[in-house]
């Protein structure tokens, strides 16, 4: 799509690098605004429930600032706010980001040789009209064993603290010890781009 065209604009409700890099690869131009939400505060047993639940409150959380900075409609075109919350399903436990360099070890220990699977949700809301859309895209990944020399590496380096449940699949150092993911690597990153373009629509 071409952004100079496009008759409405975005809001990405995020801080995340990968969700900016996905958006910009979908052919938008955003601006962003993070939630400053307390995500522990939030919880459910089911992983489903818990991202629609964030995305929720990250969105809720940018409207009221939104309305305090009076950014709307004075030329027309609607604005749309996209939210994402992405986690790591792990043998039925869910995972958020790591608390601690050793909890990330021992979440990237686990996925040596072994299988998890990430729930991502995205929630689209129309500031102009109110509509709201929202939905949730699941992957399956398997790995080959990882060396503990990589895991180190991905500790040492930091940006394995920074996402749900330690795993970043698009690394160099992990590409390699991905045997199958059965879903899109855009969801994994977190933002599948097929669920996005069609709540886009939907709200529109």
């Amino acid at each position: 799509m071409d952004a100079s065209t496009s008759p409405f604009k975005i809001v990405l409700g995020s801080s995340s690098i990968a969700r900016r890099k996905i958006l910009a690869e979908m052919g938008y131009e955003f601006t962003i605004m993070s939630a400053d939400i307390d995500e522990k505060g939030i919880r459910h047993e089911k992983p489903e429930e818990l991202v629609m639940a964030l995305a929720e409150a990250k969105a809720d959380a940018i409207m009221s600032k939104l309305q305090t900075t009076e950014i709307h409609e004075k030329d027309g075109d609607p604005t749309l706010l996209i939210a994402a919350d992405t986690v790591v399903v792990y043998k039925g436990v869910i995972r958020e980001k790591p608390s601690s360099k050793e909890e990330a070890r021992h979440f990237i220990k686990g996925y040596s040789g072994g299988h998890a699977a990430t729930v991502g949700s995205v929630l689209v809301t129309n500031l102009k009209t109110g509509s709201r859309r929202g939905g949730w895209d699941k992957v399956d990944i398997y790995f080959d064993h990882i060396p503990d020399e990589t895991i180190d590496k991905l500790i040492e380096e930091g940006i394995v603290l920074n996402v749900a449940g330690g795993l970043i699949i698009e690394h160099p150092l992990i590409l390699p010890q991905v045997k199958q993911v059965v879903g899109t690597t855009d969801s994994v990153m977190g933002l599948p781009k097929s669920l996005t373009d069609r709540l886009i629509k939907e709200v529109l």
